[in-house]
């Protein structure tokens, strides 16, 4: 949705969860384009969140930096109390935090397999309980779930990350079937190969990933972004409990 200057989201806040780099910091930049407010959450990387918050600053934004442990339940509830505090309650909750670790299934302790679990549907869990009574008040809100294409396709050595992403693509359809009628939207935004940089923790891509898409070419963080904020918009009200897939091709519904 990059080119326009509309100003929709304005007066509303959003939190990113895994905000500093990537695909969390494209959508970050996007909706603090759209007008809201964004509060940039990181479990430790402090100065790239620094970074995000001084860009959205720089072009006129507000902004703040908030340091969570998405899967600790008290860490969440004293985030959402402090970014109530400085920038409003909670709009539009993007819960894009994530672990992509590439391990094979014979290698995978059962404590790794519950780490990444538990920054995926945890965090999302707890965010979600966290946001919710303030879009409740308000009649209005949106959460956006970032899955991927790899939990439909099956990637190898992702058993534990799929895990995961399969929960969460069912709670967006329990979480929009029961809030719905209330005015909070619940989407996926299901996410394929993006090129670029990728983070220490991704690894290399799986074997059974294609070297190029039937698009021609890998996405690019803005093209997420871009996902995000189309649901997040108010002229996105009629769109919940449902899954846009952004991957050129790569898997077709």
């Amino acid at each position: 949705m990059s080119g326009t200057d509309e100003k929709s989201l304005a007066g509303k806040t959003a939190l990113i969860t895994g905000a500093v780099r990537r695909s969390g910091r494209a959508t970050a930049l996007e909706l603090a384009r759209f007008g809201a407010a964004i509060a940039i959450n990181t479990r430790r990387s402090v100065d790239e969140a620094e970074a995000v918050k001084r860009e959205i600053e720089a072009a006129g934004g507000r902004a703040g930096v908030y340091i969570a442990d998405v899967t600790d339940e008290q860490a969440v509830t004293d985030m959402n109390a402090a970014i109530t505090k400085d920038l409003g309650g909670v709009d539009i909750l993007v819960n894009n935090a994530a672990d992509r670790g590439r391990i094979p299934t014979l290698e995978l302790s059962l404590e790794e397999f519950h780490r990444v679990v538990h920054i995926i549907l945890d965090g999302a869990f707890l965010c979600s309980r966290a946001v919710i009574p303030h879009m409740l008040e308000q009649g209005w809100g949106r959460i956006v779930n970032i899955s991927g294409s790899g939990n439909l396709v099956g990637y190898a050595e992702r058993l534990h990350v799929h895990a995961g992403k399969g929960g969460l693509d069912a709670m967006t359809r329990s979480l929009s079937s029961e809030f719905c009628a209330r005015g909070i939207t619940v989407n996926t935004v299901n996410v394929g190969k993006i090129g670029g940089l990728r983070s220490a923790t991704s690894g290399p891509h799986p074997a059974n990933v294609p070297d190029e898409l039937p698009i021609g070419f890998d996405g690019e963080p803005i093209d997420i972004a871009n996902a995000v904020g189309f649901l997040c918009q108010p002229a996105s009200r009629f769109i919940t409990g449902q899954m846009l897939h952004v991957n050129g091709g790569e898997y077709m519904a």
